[in-house]
């Protein structure tokens, strides 16, 4: 139990949102475009960290199917910010995983010039520890 207290607590600290906030009103989870390829939703992401209840967060798919649009962070009416939760939840299994999904010698081939360079950013924040 000591456990999932740390790690949700490490969980708070890297996603810097304050979870208390949060009034259970739906609309990121509304707004998300990948709303229907999730297994756990944006303010259900909110809930088990709220709770304290991480371990369904680090087994989800729904962390790789996360966007990282910030549309859910844009609709929420008390700024809590789901999106920085689901990628910090993302961010601590590539941690534990120890894996770096990309690496910065693989990037030239990977480019593209039709590509936008905030897919690139989004790449870096999703697959780098």
């Amino acid at each position: 139990m000591q456990k999932d207290n740390q790690q949700a607590d490490l969980l708070l600290e890297i996603s810097g949102t304050q979870v208390n906030k949060c009034m259970k009103c739906g609309k990121c989870s509304a707004s998300c475009p990948s709303y229907e390829e999730m297994d756990i939703r944006p303010h259900q992401f909110v809930s088990h960290l709220r709770a304290k209840d991480i371990e369904p967060l680090l087994n989800s798919q729904a962390i790789w199917k996360c966007l990282s649009c910030f549309t859910c962070i844009e609709r929420c009416p008390r700024g809590v910010e789901p999106a920085r939760v689901v990628e910090a939840s993302r961010l601590m299994v590539i941690r534990q995983q120890g894996d770096e999904y990309v690496s910065v010698e693989e990037i030239p081939e990977l480019l593209d010039q039709a590509l936008p360079q905030q897919l690139l950013v989004s790449a870096f924040r999703k697959y780098r520890g």
